[in-house]
């Protein structure tokens, strides 16, 4: 059965006693996360079984404990693949950046690449370092501004 997107929202929509429950939740999952935990195990118990146990990789243990924290705090969330290499219209749509844009990035040396062919692959990896660093580099500036029009007296 496939949803369309109005129907998937429709579904993630909360109510107190989930937003309740993923709180208690993300707590419970936050406490054992800083004990550095290799894996969690966890046991699901239903009405109707005796439960079976689960193991889970701490990567996937911060990320279901994100996932409860937006949830408790009435946000819906979105989990979505990521492949290791991505065409250049996949990772310029992540930087949020033309096709042509981010192919000057490419060629400048800005963020590395390889071809396969004629077309032009890039690690998924490398197109959110890149993200982070320039998001780190605008952050500075913003900073940089906004202590220059406190010291000029500007009002904000």
């Amino acid at each position: 059965m496939t949803l369309s997107i109005n129907q998937k929202v429709q579904q993630l929509a909360l109510t107190n006693e989930d937003a309740n429950i993923a709180k208690a939740s993300s707590q419970i999952l936050e406490s054992y996360l800083q004990k550095n935990l290799s894996y969690g195990v966890f046991k699901l118990i239903s009405n109707d079984t005796e439960g079976e146990t689960v193991t889970i990789p701490a990567a996937a243990l911060n990320l279901l404990t994100e996932i409860l924290t937006q949830m408790a705090a009435g946000n819906a969330v979105s989990v979505v693949s990521i492949k290791k290499e991505l065409t250049t219209q996949e990772a310029a749509d992540i930087l949020q950046v033309s096709r042509p844009y981010l192919v000057e990035l490419l060629e400048s040396g800005k963020i590395p690449y390889r071809k396969v062919g004629s077309r032009r692959r890039v690690l998924t990896q490398d197109v959110i370092s890149y993200k982070n660093r320039i998001d780190a580099a605008r952050m500075e500036t913003l900073a940089e501004l906004s202590a220059q029009a406190q010291e000029l007296n500007m009002g904000y």
